[in-house]
């Protein structure tokens, strides 16, 4: 039990530090696409407002090499280009600061730009703007290669920053989960230890209460009070039988007798052997098995898994109400055991698998601590399955799902 929890520390610990940190580097990346997005669009305008790059280099001030580093003017006016195309997008007149960009290809890039119809967006690497005027319009290019090449590399620096430390952050919480589990893990192996003292002080006095009680009875003879004492010993034996199975069960040392055997007939067996009992009670039972399902698994678990849910449908059923038990397989066995319950609404289904929980209180002294649902999970948990409850009308059902 404590190594699962600690398994699950960690995956929570790693999901939670690996979801900050991708949030951490999209957001990155978010802040870092709209920083290059407004500095080729402060250069596009620059560009447009000049109206030709021999203008924009004279234009050139202090201001402007201090903005773009060095001289702004020889920047600026190798990485951009203007282009101006008439209503039927053919070309006008082209003024072209960029040796790389023929003609054609500038006409392209135009085209491609105007295609879009939009004021400012990207074609292939260049940051455009769109300016309309009388019979002509005039986009501005200014190649963004260099400032996308920046900021990816920027990006990747901080990948491999927030990589690093979720690294260094799991290492360090594995070894240290151990430490931190520790004060659960000495009061699991405390709870483990009472319930195996109270077992053996529990079950010595026990065993000489009932034992005395038989040679009470054959002396005396029986009565009524003789049988209370001996119901209400054999109702604590079994109590403190369920303790120490739970206790076992929970252990992750707990190894399965796994065998491959025929599930539909151990179902079959589990099932008959509580046909009297609802005999007697007058409830029908409706059983549906899928023949010859196999299953890989501990066959004495699974025995009293299905005698489990079948005495909780015996004790819960209504008066003359129906038991339906139903075995199939999807991706993996199902088994569904349902009864007839008029009061379902009330139950708090979450809790019902919780140790010494009864859904009806009236039935205290019915045999029934409350446990043998708890019992149950752990036999599934062991076995990688899961098991849940449901309802529909009148009804209440479980659902256990062998894997």
């Amino acid at each position: 039990m404590i190594a699962e929890l600690q398994r699950k520390f960690i995956r929570i610990s790693v999901l939670s530090i690996l979801t900050v940190f991708t949030l951490i580097f999209l957001a990155l990346a978010h802040f870092s696409t709209v920083q290059v997005k407004r500095t080729l669009d402060v250069l596009t305008r620059t560009v447009a407002n000049a109206g030709s790059l021999e203008e924009l280099a004279e234009q050139a001030g202090p201001a402007q090499g201090a903005l773009y580093g060095g001289d702004s003017a020889f920047r600026l006016t190798t990485r951009t280009f203007l282009i101006w195309l008439d209503e039927e997008e053919n070309l006008l007149r082209l003024d072209n600061g960029m040796p790389g960009v023929t003609e054609d290809r500038a006409e392209e890039l135009a085209r491609e730009a105007a295609e879009e119809g939009r004021d400012k967006g990207w074609v292939s690497d260049y940051r455009y703007r769109r300016i309309a005027g009388e019979g002509e319009t005039l986009y501005v290019f200014v190649d963004g290669s260099l400032n996308r090449s920046v900021s990816n590399r920027l990006l990747f620096t901080a990948f491999l920053v927030l990589l690093g430390s979720a690294v260094l952050i799991l290492t360090l919480t594995v070894l240290f989960s151990k430490r931190v589990l520790r004060p659960v893990a000495d009061s699991y192996e405390k709870q483990k230890q009472f319930i195996t003292d109270a077992n053996h002080e529990l079950k010595t006095p026990l065993t000489l209460i009932l034992s005395n009680l038989d040679i009470v009875e054959s002396e005396l003879g029986k009565s009524e009070w003789l049988d209370d004492i001996r119901s209400e010993g054999e109702r604590m034996g079994l109590l403190i039988n369920q303790m120490v199975t739970l206790s076992r069960m929970d252990e992750s040392e707990n190894q399965l007798l796994s065998a491959r055997f025929d599930l539909t007939n151990a179902v079959t067996d589990a099932v008959a052997e509580f046909q009297p009992l609802a005999d007697e009670r007058g409830l029908s039972l409706w059983v549906k098995l899928e023949p010859g399902l196999q299953y890989q698994g501990d066959k004495e678990l699974i025995h009293r898994l299905v005698a489990i849910l079948m005495d909780n449908a015996v004790k819960y059923c209504d008066p003359d109400g129906t038991i339906r038990v139903e075995l199939f397989r999807r991706r993996h066995p199902v088994l569904l055991v349902e009864n007839d319950y008029a009061a379902v609404d009330s139950l708090q289904l979450d809790r019902l698998f919780d140790r010494f929980y009864r859904a009806d209180k009236a039935r205290t002294f019915s045999g029934s601590f409350g446990v043998g649902l708890s019992i149950a999970r752990s036999i599934l948990r062991s076995h990688h399955g899961s098991i849940s409850a449901y309802r529909r009308e009148g009804i209440i059902g479980f659902r256990a799902d062998l894997k």
